[in-house]
């Protein structure tokens, strides 16, 4: 087998195991709090958590990477998610879960700075986009199993063994990276060599070092800004606490941005990617902006077929299904694709798609057939399956190869930024419709019969401006896909 395709199997280990947690954690969230006692805050915490802490760390732990190798950082992932998983399988309290759920999202940070460099430096520069392509089929199939998995293991067994089933998968795929992958070393500042390249014997060249200055002030302007919006959605936008977080945020950022600029010989960002190459800094933005639109959308939909239609949070799940299997069949062939043509085309059908879709979602109504809503579901999937191959592809070739790590965490860092914010949006536009103590039901999948009329009306009404919203996002997320210019690859092998 060529080493391309044993890195891939390696990366695959880790999406399947993220994508089933990401998906089967919510359906045990009423399990865990009448087994654990806690509250809706709580819960809602167990979410955030671990998007917080993966979002804040991704872009250090990824030029951690680049300057120690991405072998040793990815296997290092794979054994505290591990932990992390095990752990929260054994939790007795709330509080404690969530503690466990930021340990957990350490590891994860770990494996998604790192995968997305590893396949980068496998597969050469004409095949990126198919190595992406086939690993929306990976996270696919990981969504789908996560629903199935979830539905069995709520219904006839524990809650706990989401997590603990995690256990036997990091084990496999701790012991096959180990066998499997080669180490990339750092040769010199500013380039990264994999270990079956010759080595170089120019004297005088200085090793690459850790920012540690710069990782700990934009660690703590990203902490700070997603804590402001998390705080702000959970308690009070005018609270003392929120304001703090919100005014902390920009202060730690410029403190950054300073010190990468005037002060920093190894910056963890290189900000020349952002002011003199278009095509990276378009396609993260577009990522961003994605990720803002669309992370919302599938809490609103289970929000949608919990409230109006009375389903169960699981059968309400398995109405998301046509997204994510459409989604994985449509990935490789966009991947491949954009290998031939380039990213922007590829990439902007699959945003203007969305947004038709997101104009179609906010008409629903209390009368809408659920088959509607599945078809719609499928062209939501195929916009999802165009963008992601396509602009991850643009991002990882656009970047240098010695920093495949540090763009890798780029992109994840505004992804999960996006995410963190819409998952906000979702909740919000909830409150601001029906009374919070619903909202908390439907969150939780505890929810009863269907909502009263008034409620419901109120609930679309709210449900619909966070869609037109989402959908406006993405007409300013095709404007950069479009404007980003082909895209120009640095690292052909």
């Amino acid at each position: 087998m060529e080493y391309k395709w044993k890195a891939f199997s390696v990366t695959a280990i880790g999406v399947l195991m993220a994508a089933i947690d990401g998906t089967i954690v919510l359906l045990a969230l009423l399990p865990i709090a009448e087994d654990l006692h806690t509250d809706y805050v709580t819960m809602v915490w167990v979410i955030v958590a671990y998007l917080l802490i993966n979002t804040s760390l991704v872009l250090s732990l990824g030029r951690l990477a680049d300057i120690y190798g991405r072998k040793r950082m990815y296997n290092i992932g794979f054994i505290i998610f591990t932990l992390g998983s095990a752990l929260s399988g054994l939790a007795t309290t709330g509080l404690l879960l969530i503690v466990y759920r930021l340990i957990q999202g350490i590891g994860a940070s770990l494996l998604t700075a790192n995968s997305f460099a590893i396949l980068s430096d496998a597969f050469p520069a004409n095949e990126k986009g198919k190595a992406f392509g086939m690993n929306s089929i990976v996270w696919g199939i990981g969504s789908v199993l996560g629903i199935i998995l979830g539905g069995l293991i709520i219904s006839y067994t524990s809650w706990r063994l989401i997590f603990l089933i995690n256990i036997p998968i990091g084990i496999f795929g701790t012991i096959w990276a180990l066998r499997t992958l080669k180490e990339s070393v750092p040769r010199y500042t500013g380039m990264v060599a994999s270990s079956g390249d010759p080595p170089l014997n120019g004297g005088g060249l200085r090793k690459q070092t850790f920012d540690v200055p710069a990782a700990l002030a934009f660690t703590s302007a990203l902490l700070f800004l997603q804590m402001a919006v998390t705080w702000g959605l959970l308690h009070s936008w005018t609270s003392p606490a929120t304001s703090t977080f919100f005014a902390l945020a920009p202060c730690f950022l410029l403190f950054f941005v300073v010190w990468e600029l005037r002060y920093s010989k190894d910056p963890i960002i290189d900000l020349s990617l952002f002011f003199r190459n278009r095509v990276f800094a378009g396609s993260i933005m577009t990522a961003f902006l994605q990720s803002l639109a669309l992370f919302s959308a599938n809490f609103l939909l289970i929000f949608y077929f919990e409230g109006i239609y009375g389903l169960s949070v699981l059968k309400a799940s398995y109405l998301l299904l046509p997204m994510a299997v459409v989604s994985a069949i449509v990935g490789p062939f966009a991947g491949r694709l954009t290998d031939r043509i380039g990213a922007r085309i590829i990439a902007s059908v699959g945003l203007a798609i969305q947004a038709i879709v997101l104009v179609f979602l906010s008409r629903l109504s209390i009368s809408t057939p659920l088959w509607y809503v599945a078809i719609v579901e499928m062209f939501y999937g195929v916009g999802g399956g165009l963008f992601w191959p396509a602009n991850t592809s643009a991002i990882m070739s656009a970047a240098p190869r010695e920093r495949y790590g540090a763009a890798s965490g780029i992109m994840n860092t505004f992804r999960n930024t996006g995410m963190i914010m819409s998952f906000a949006l979702s909740l919000t536009a909830a409150t601001s419709a029906i009374p919070a103590a619903l909202v908390y039901k439907l969150f939780l999948g505890n929810f009863q019969g269907t909502l009263s009329s008034n409620y419901a009306s109120g609930y679309l009404s709210g449900q619909r401006f966070a869609f037109e919203i989402s959908a406006a996002l993405l007409a300013v997320a095709i404007v950069f896909s479009v404007l980003r210019g082909k895209t120009v690859v640095q690292n052909a092998k």
